[in-house]
């Protein structure tokens, strides 16, 4: 066993047991290709194979004589002589097999490692861990402790104050508080992404630290040491280096308008911002928009920070500057070649009088020309309403990925949302990438603004919209030929709705495809007590089979509670995989890439499972929860293929 550094600084040495070395076995692996189909690289099966072992060797040695008799600092042993990708892609593995101990991550705790991940066992995460995360782990860059809500704030201050080259940190869904943020503004200082979503201790004005300019001098967070005092009052800090800020689902404000000052606050006092997700956003891009600051006038001095309006002007000084300083490298780069030019042609002192504006002439303009020269950086952003979309297209002019609610209004207003989110995304209409809408009306009321972004788009999201069995989901496929991920969340048609069931004997030959879908996942919403969903939209069928069969390329599907027959989709492409000529490619035909299938509350049948499964040599893993058409022993059937994890229930 190796030599343990205890804090007190010698050496630990193993104690004798008097039992026999257990010599290693090589037990192998789930299978011998790689999630792509490729074969595993001996790097790969390094892991593997220490994977298998670490648990019977070094862990259980660790485990029953030094973990709970000792306190280290550092552990000398065969984990702290790897590479720090190689203990971040081991400690992945031990997570996805669901082997994550807690002595194999005191194990791997080691100095290199730049990335940590306990979103996938975020139970281990406790006080008592943080502190060796917090000694051994001082340059980590990532931190992820999503849900790990054992967490005291006052634990994570500690933990945080010693991490200073922190550039991303997730702390959704934990006790994150105002004391933590001001840790974090404090301590973090390279800090580029953070996530504090589902904080619910965290108000909305316990993030205005991040923006700079803010006095900790008020009471309310009690340092625990030194090391985590923050500065002192007579010396705000500027504001963190933020491009991404993820504050969805927090606590409540003190009043009302909280989160919209909060928001607006936070957009132009952090300039390089391209990631937002906070409540109160929407409104915050047309308070800016109209510069009614003096609504933000009683929180601000509330809060002790700068008036919206010095904010704003600050921000629109920055973005002079930074024009004429864009301006000036373009002049002098314009210069050298006038230079070259005179040097060979002969000089003319008759070109000084077209000169351009000085630099302080080109400031003057800019202060004087309002707000159309206010341009955020924002890219991606989420949570927004239809309403908003216009102040958001003139501010945020790059937008390239946006997330939003679309409000069921009755009558006229309804009709004037849909034409406000097709008008609003027209802006982007060539550059957006990712669109999510969650809309609770009809399907078919959103295909107008999908025909207008439709055609860059790489991943769609819809969420609670209601279908018939006349809804157009081809038109939809149309419309966005180049998606790679489509995720729809849906209510089935109603028992009223319920079509004629006949026979689809249609030529598919020109329906339309997604050759670059990754993803595709369609489920319907279902009560419990329903054993088997209605089979009210049997025309599906044809739309599904059109998806498998006309994306090679996919690697997850997930179809939940379908209102028609899966069992015969699946038959027919199976047809149609042994229909394609010998010389085209395993990986080439439909589900030939497939990792992950998920067809829970479905008819499909043992056997066709069982044909998917020994054709598809990617396969990994299978879901057939509630599908009432296989029995247990259907499901040891499945279970025959070793590399396939099978779920059934």
């Amino acid at each position: 066993m190796p030599l343990f550094q205890a804090s007190g600084g010698g050496p630990v040495h193993a104690k004798p047991t008097g039992k026999k070395v257990k010599k290693m076995k090589f037990r192998g692996t789930c299978g011998e290709m790689d999630e792509d189909g490729s074969v595993y690289s001996l790097t790969r099966l390094s892991l593997l194979s220490l994977a298998d072992n670490m648990k019977d060797v070094w862990v259980k040695d660790y485990a029953d004589n030094y973990m709970d008799h000792y306190s280290f600092r550092y552990i000398m042993g065969p984990f702290n002589i790897l590479p720090g990708d190689l203990v971040q892609e081991l400690m992945s593995l031990l997570c996805s097999r669901k082997q994550m101990t807690r002595a194999a991550l005191h194990l791997l705790l080691v100095p290199q490692l730049r990335v940590l991940s306990m979103e996938k066992c975020c139970s281990l995460v406790n006080s008592a861990l943080c502190p060796h995360i917090a000694a051994r782990c001082q340059s980590l860059w990532s931190l992820d402790l999503t849900g790990a809500q054992q967490l005291p704030s006052k634990v994570l201050s500690e933990t945080l104050s010693c991490l200073p080259a922190l550039r991303s940190l997730s702390l959704a869904g934990t006790p994150c508080d105002r004391c933590v943020i001001r840790t974090i503004t404090s301590r973090c200082r390279f800090l580029r992404h953070l996530d504090v979503s589902r904080c619910h201790f965290l108000s909305p004005a316990a993030l205005l630290p991040l923006g700079g300019g803010v006095s900790f001098s008020s009471p309310g967070c009690t340092a625990t040491s030194q090391s985590s005092l923050p500065p002192p009052a007579s010396a705000p800090l500027s504001p963190l280096p933020l491009s991404s800020l993820l504050a969805l689902d927090i606590g409540f404000g003190e009043q009302e308008g909280d989160p919209v000052a909060v928001a607006a606050y936070l957009l132009l006092s952090l300039p390089g911002l391209e990631r937002v997700a906070m409540d109160g956003l929407a409104q915050a891009t047309r308070l800016i928009q109209h510069r009614e600051f003096e609504q933000t006038g009683e929180f601000t001095d509330r809060e002790g920070i700068p008036r919206l309006e010095e904010v704003w002007e600050g921000w629109r000084h920055r973005q002079g500057m930074d024009s004429c300083r864009r301006k000036g490298e373009g002049a002098e780069a314009a210069d050298e070649e006038d230079e070259e030019r005179m040097l060979s042609e002969g000089y003319s002192g008759e070109s000084e009088e077209d000169e351009g504006p000085s630099c302080s002439e080109e400031k003057g303009r800019v202060s004087q020309s309002g707000d159309k020269h206010l341009i955020l950086r924002l890219k991606d952003v989420s949570n927004v309403s239809c309403d908003s979309l216009d102040s958001i297209s003139r501010l945020c002019p790059r937008i390239h990925s946006i997330s939003v609610n679309v409000v069921d209004y009755e009558g006229t207003r309804g009709r004037s949302q849909r034409s406000l989110l097709a008008a609003g995304l027209q802006m982007w209409s060539d550059q957006l990438r990712s669109l999510s809408l969650h809309y609770s009306g009809p399907l078919v009321d959103l295909l107008p603004a999908l025909q207008v972004a439709g055609s860059s788009l790489l991943s769609l999201t819809l969420e609670g919209v209601k279908t018939s069995p006349h809804t157009p989901l081809l038109e939809v496929i149309k419309a966005c030929p180049r998606l790679r991920d489509l995720h729809i969340s849906a209510e089935p048609p109603t028992v009223s709705q319920i079509e004629e069931i006949q026979e689809d004997q249609q030529d598919d030959r020109d329906l339309p495809r997604l050759p670059d879908l990754r993803s595709l996942t369609l489920k319907f919403s279902y009560e419990h007590s329903q054993m088997r969903p209605v089979m009210s939209w049997m025309s599906l069928k044809r739309v599904l089979r059109c998806l498998l069969a006309g994306s090679p390329l996919l690697e997850k599907l997930s179809l939940v509670s379908l209102p028609c027959s899966l069992d015969w989709v699946l038959q027919d492409v199976q047809i149609l995989r042994e229909d394609q000529p010998l010389f085209v490619s395993l990986t080439d035909l439909p589900l030939g890439r497939v990792q992950r299938i998920e067809v829970p509350r479905t008819d499909v049948r043992t056997e066709t499972v069982k044909s998917i499964m020994l054709r598809s040599k990617r396969l990994r893993f299978v879901d057939v929860s509630c599908c009432w058409q296989i029995s247990l022993s259907g499901w040891f059937d499945c279970k025959a293929f070793r590399r396939v994890e099978v779920v059934w229930s």
